[in-house]
């Protein structure tokens, strides 16, 4: 197993043909500090939870997803536009490659849900959403439908602050992710994604209620996040998957 690449605020590369293409707005990075032995089996194979100074890291994460398209063609409007919440984990594979493993991702158009669970077995919820702004107060809400829901939900309300003139160690560890593992017909795949780098704000959590995270397979949050950021969002460019190669049982 290589060595965990370096975290770097901007990508390591360019993405010449993406395969997707799309804008990540309004976001909300919650975290919390989690134990690695509780997330590495809920982790692809092939791949080990990603640490920064022994601890990982469970993030819900909030935001409007924007004019989804495929290879160069112009985003979809409608159906590629919708709020999102996700729930996701911090991972790296033999190559070194740091990356986010999704544990859910509620979105509210049913055609994109269908299709990322489809086309790449991504655990994608149908769910009622809303983000309304109040000045510099966001509001995003989700409730999943339909059978097997489960009443999984949330609601958080931050308000935007400062804006992070020079993101800590940490905000870049929890940021600064440039693929995704995932598992694709029980073989280990990677996805690579490139954007420009994240112009992040301090954030304080007015409102955090939610089970979106113990849906998911993981502990209760046990107290405040350790991290708090909004971003107004970046462009985003997806390349073409790959299949990492496993990591050795220890």
């Amino acid at each position: 197993m290589l060595a965990p690449e370096p975290i770097t605020a901007d990508p390591p590369g360019a993405t010449a043909n993406p395969l997707l293409t799309q804008s990540w707005l309004d976001l909300a990075f919650l975290h919390w500090a989690a134990d690695p032995a509780d997330v590495a089996p809920l982790l692809p194979a092939g791949t080990v939870p990603d640490t920064l100074d022994g601890v990982t890291y469970v993030g819900l994460v909030a935001f409007r997803m924007h004019r989804v398209g495929w290879f160069r063609l112009p985003g979809i409007p409608y159906l590629g536009t919708f709020p999102e919440t996700n729930v996701r984990l911090y991972s790296v594979d033999a190559h070194g490659r740091r990356g986010v493993v999704f544990r859910s991702l509620d979105a509210s158009r049913l055609i994109p849900v269908a299709v990322a669970r489809a086309a790449f077995r991504l655990p994608y919820q149908w769910a009622r959403m809303d983000i309304r702004r109040d000045g510099d107060t966001l509001t995003y809400t989700s409730r999943r439908r339909g059978p097997g829901a489960g009443g999984a939900h949330a609601r958080i309300t931050v308000r935007v602050g400062e804006p992070v003139a020079e993101p800590s160690e940490l905000e870049h560890f929890l940021t600064a992710r440039w693929g995704l593992h995932n598992t694709f017909f029980e073989r280990p795949l990677y996805l690579p994604n490139t954007h420009p780098r994240w112009p992040l704000h301090r954030a304080e959590l007015l409102a955090c209620e939610e089970n979106l995270v113990t849906a998911a397979g993981l502990p209760a949050p046990a107290g405040p996040p350790v991290s708090v950021l909004y971003s107004a969002g970046v462009p985003v460019r997806f390349g073409r998957p790959s299949r990492p190669a496993g990591i050795p049982t220890p």
